[in-house]
């Protein structure tokens, strides 16, 4: 399993010096699993080059899994190349929740006052499918979904290919049960012994009591959750807008702080637009 990571920044896309390490694009990655089928998570901005990627490499197949409909996940949608392709077939999956089907959503964006471009000048084959079950297919990848406590309500997905696991919770505040939240126990037995867990951890511990209910981590919550699940591989996510290249190296410092004082061996380092992560 090949997971690309084509933008790991939270709530609006950044630019500058101060963010070149870890890139300014909003939530998208890919999966790619050992047959070579291409699954891209969420449609941030970062899923702009990824489609770039896609049209120039000819690939023809491509399924769209959704974690919830917040703009910083789907604000790339319009920008996604292949949708003007009309050879290619796109699938998305994901859930309503008690929101508008998947299709009103993304519609909703290529709508005027927000996009001069319509919904129906999308060539490609787009086939939505809500989801059913908690365990689906999707080619060869089995995936397992749980929800995550994030405000409007959000999926975290497990994803599983020849004997290695990925799991990734994006958006998922650990301090606090929102509705319909699967709760802190649940989240460690959903990630137990994990090869790769990607979390949110958006705050600094010292920051929460100020943000607590916004639907985000701190690094030390996360860190805390992969220890619970003995995962081999902690990459902290979704980092804040303001969060300049050097303080995330800090977050990451006290991260593998934590796990040497709790004599774990779980690697902690952060998840950067551009990186490729192979199980």
């Amino acid at each position: 399993m090949i997971i690309r990571c084509w933008g790991a920044r939270g709530s609006i896309p950044v630019c500058g010096k101060d963010y070149l390490r870890y890139g300014g694009n909003t939530t998208c990655l890919e999966i790619q699993n050992n047959d070579g089928d291409i699954l891209l998570v969420d449609a941030g901005s970062g899923i702009r080059e990824a489609g770039n990627a896609l049209v120039a490499t000819g690939q023809l197949n491509v399924t769209l899994l959704l974690t919830h409909g917040h703009w910083d996940h789907i604000m790339g949608f319009p920008f996604f190349k292949p949708l003007y392709q009309p050879q290619i077939e796109i699938t998305v999956v994901g859930e309503a929740f008690a929101q508008d089907s998947i299709k009103d959503i993304l519609t909703q964006v290529m709508s005027a006052p927000y996009f001069p471009i319509n919904y129906d000048e999308v060539r490609a084959n787009v086939i939505y499918a809500d989801r059913c079950g908690d365990i689906f297919p999707l080619g060869d990848l089995c995936v397992e979904s749980i929800a995550l406590s994030h405000p409007n309500r959000a999926s975290g997905y497990k994803f599983m290919d020849n004997g290695k696991t990925f799991v990734f919770f994006t958006d998922n505040e650990l301090g606090l049960d929102h509705e319909g939240a699967a709760g802190y126990d649940s989240y460690v037995s959903f990630c137990r012994d994990a090869d790769l867990l990607v979390h949110d951890a958006e705050y600094k511990d010292d920051e929460y009591s100020g943000k607590r209910g916004w639907g985000h981590s701190t690094v030390g919550q996360a860190a805390r959750l992969a220890l619970d699940a003995g995962v081999k591989r902690l990459g902290l996510f979704h980092h804040n807008q303001d969060r300049r290249d050097d303080e995330i190296d800090d977050m990451v410092a006290g991260c593998r702080d934590l796990m040497a004082r709790a004599g774990a061996r779980t690697d902690c380092f952060g998840v950067s637009q551009g990186m490729e992560m192979t199980l």
